[in-house]
This record gives structure tokens, C-alpha cells and sequence, in this order.
């Protein structure tokens, strides 16, 4: 059956093809894409080109863009939905806006009282229902490995939740998923970090303790850390790896023990 997308998608990559060597170059500065089919990485490819024709990149002064540059960014952002059905998972908002550092965010916040603080926070990344995504260069560069850190998928993964209003850590779930199996995983282990928080505001946590801030970011931090450093959180948070891989369809995880099991050196430097 023909379909105006898939058409519109083959003409977007019919005048803007995806540059191999260009493409090869972006591949090898990515470790977290290591282990991907030679098919997973023209996919992914091509759907890096396909969304920076979607968005507006909007550099702030400092921030210098050239191709290579964007498609690193692309290709973080696409990761997530490589195995997700082709539907606008990123349709909630149409630019990406990159400081040339972390900027400062004016807060607003309600305490049980009622008495509103407005503070100004510091941040490498924000994102609202209705806004653009704001990203600091620097974290941007730096993500792509396995370490636990990942701006783009982060800021993302709040997109991908407030698909169904409010950002609350429930993004649309897939047909055969339930509500309760993910709210199950997802809350258990949410309090199991606020319990260890309360008991020692200094712990040093299985995950990033920003995770316990509220449900979303809960959310948020597990996405970045499903794709970033999969064997810490199965390792702390099983049954939310397992839902997470039943949202994104990919196994992180797998990949990442497959290529340490057939190149030592990588288990070496994914561990050092």
C-alpha cells in the first residue's frame, strides 16, 4: 500500500543521502553503537538524516555545527526509537537549542507549606511540554559511551513521557505491555531508592540518585542508563530493565556482554 510518509521519507533521503565516511566517522566516536548490525547502523543512519531535516538545530553563540557534529547529536537521539515503529515518537516539539555550556534555569517550587521559592539552577539540559530541548554542548560531545551518562537520551527519554500529557514516568506503552507491570517495576524501585536516600542523603547508589527527584526523572535516568550502562542497572533494577526493554525493544545488555565476551580489551575499557 503506498504511504505519503514512506514516500516523503525516501525523497528526504534521496536529496540529503547519508554520507558513508562521514557516517563511519560518527559510528567510531559512539561506543554505546557498538555491536549494532551493519543493517541497525543504516537505519540508524538514515534516520539521523531523516530528524535533523525534522528539527531545527538552533546553536547559540560558542557552539560551532558542522555535519559530523549534528549527526553525533542525531544519532543519540535516534538510538532509542531504532526498534520502535515508525510513528511521530518525537513529534511534541520541533528544535533542539545547544548552549555553549551549562546555563542557568529560573525555578519555581511549592513546598508543603504552600510558600513558593523561586532559585536559579544550574543545568546541562531541559525540557518542557511545550518548549524546545535545551542541551549544553559539552554534554552532548562527551555522551556516547558506556558510562552511565547520557544528555541526549536523558532529555529525550521526557519527551518520549510526555507524549501522554504531563511528564509522570508512564510514556505510551506498547499494546502488549501493562500499566501495572510497568508501574510495579517502576515504583519498587523508586522507593527503593528514596529508602536509601532518607537513610543516607550521601549514599552512593546503584544509579544516579537525580533519579529519585520525582517519577519522570526516574524514568529519564533508567532510559539513559539502559543505553549507557545497561549491566549496572539490570544489576540493581531487573524487572526495570526488563520493562524498559520491552518499551524500546532493543537489549543493551546482550549486545554489550556479547562484545565483551568476543574482545577482552573491551571488557577492559568498558570497566576501567
Amino acid at each position: 500500500m503506498w504511504s505519503f510518509s514512506a514516500w516523503r521519507r525516501r525523497r528526504t533521503l534521496a536529496r540529503n543521502p547519508l554520507d558513508p565516511a562521514l557516517w563511519t566517522e560518527v559510528v567510531h566516536g559512539l561506543p554505546i553503537l557498538d555491536g549494532l548490525s551493519a543493517d541497525e547502523l543504516q537505519l540508524l543512519g538514515e534516520r539521523a538524516v531523516l530528524f535533523l531535516h525534522a528539527k531545527r538545530v538552533s546553536a547559540l553563540p560558542g557552539v560551532e555545527l558542522d555535519e559530523r557534529r549534528r549527526l553525533h547529536l542525531a544519532a543519540q537521539a535516534q538510538l532509542p526509537l531504532l526498534h520502535l515503529p515508525e510513528l511521530n515518537w518525537y513529534g511534541g516539539f520541533h528544535e533542539l537549542v545547544l548552549y555553549p555550556d551549562d546555563f542557568v534555569s529560573p525555578q519555581k517550587h511549592r513546598d508543603p507549606a504552600g510558600v513558593v521559592h523561586e532559585f536559579d539552577d544550574e543545568r546541562s539540559g531541559e525540557t518542557s511540554l511545550q518548549g524546545p530541548v535545551v542541551l549544553a554542548w559539552p554534554g552532548v560531545e562527551s555522551g556516547g559511551g558506556w558510562d552511565a551518562y547520557n544528555l541526549v537520551i536523558h532529555e529525550l527519554a521526557h519527551k518520549l513521557d510526555m507524549l501522554n500529557g504531563g511528564a509522570n514516568g508512564l510514556p505510551p506503552l506498547h499494546r502488549e505491555m501493562r500499566v501495572s507491570d510497568w508501574a510495579s517495576a517502576m515504583q519498587s524501585a523508586y522507593d527503593d531508592l528514596n529508602r536509601q536516600l532518607d537513610h543516607d542523603p550521601h549514599a552512593n547508589t546503584a544509579i544516579d540518585p537525580y533519579a529519585a527527584e520525582d517519577p519522570a526523572e526516574f524514568f529519564a535516568v533508567t532510559s539513559e542508563y539502559f543505553f549507557s550502562a545497561p549491566d549496572l542497572l539490570e544489576h540493581a533494577y531487573p524487572q526495570v530493565y526488563a520493562q524498559l526493554r520491552l518499551f524500546y525493544r532493543q537489549d543493551p545488555l546482550a549486545r554489550l556482554h556479547k562484545l565483551q565476551h568476543e574482545h577482552p580489551d573491551y571488557q577492559e575499557a568498558t570497566q576501567g
